[in-house]
């Protein structure tokens, strides 16, 4: 079983990518059918391959995640983020920044919540600013060590711009801080607005 660094931790990974699959999948066999998908139970399918064979892919029930290729935009998928627990964005170089953009457009303008995770050339330079543009998984390349990568999302403290997470900015993050904490030391603040005339009683 592949492992993946998903919310930070590392975590067995029981999805199935059927990536080296697509050309038998995608068209009928001798006897004229279409070949039925495996049997795991959660399968990850490049976006051409559900193009294809959507109605099949839906009727199979079990979970179901898309791969997107850089070339893919998140519009493409847009009207069926709904049938995916999974997303899954291609980075072919770690020099390619595409990915980037699909994931928050995905998370901030299209509202997908399931599972997003990275894939190709993920190195654990990229991995904090994945994760602020909304990614939540990674499966690094092999020749990665998931344990020492993981270090990633504690190199740096704070950040002064919001991110796909909290949008507001390092000072607008303070003050909420600040007000809470405020708000705890005196009370609620329908408490401390009572007029002085009502007291009395």
């Amino acid at each position: 079983m592949a492992t993946v660094i998903r919310e930070g931790r590392i975590a067995n990974d029981s999805w199935r990518l059927l990536d080296a699959e697509i050309a038998r999948l995608s068209y009928p066999a001798e006897d004229g059918l279409l070949p039925d998908f495996p049997a795991n139970p959660e399968l990850i399918v490049p976006l051409a391959l559900w193009r294809r064979r959507r109605e099949d892919l839906l009727e199979r029930g079990g979970r179901l995640g898309v791969r997107l290729a850089p070339e893919d935009t998140a519009e493409t998928i847009v009207a069926d983020l709904g049938h995916f627990d999974l997303v899954a964005v291609e980075f072919p170089v770690f020099t390619d920044g595409r990915g980037y953009s699909t994931g928050r457009l995905l998370r901030e303008r299209f509202g997908f919540r399931g599972e997003l995770r990275a894939v190709g050339d993920v190195l654990h330079d990229q991995l904090l600013a994945l994760y602020r543009c909304g990614f939540d998984a990674f499966a690094l390349r092999e020749d990665h060590d998931a344990e020492a990568a993981r270090a990633a999302f504690h190199e740096i403290s704070s950040f002064y711009q919001g991110d796909a997470r909290d949008s507001r900015p390092l000072f607008r993050r303070r003050v909420a801080a600040e007000q809470g904490a405020l708000s705890v030391r005196s009370g609620t603040a329908s408490e401390r607005r009572v007029p002085r005339c009502e007291q009395r009683e």
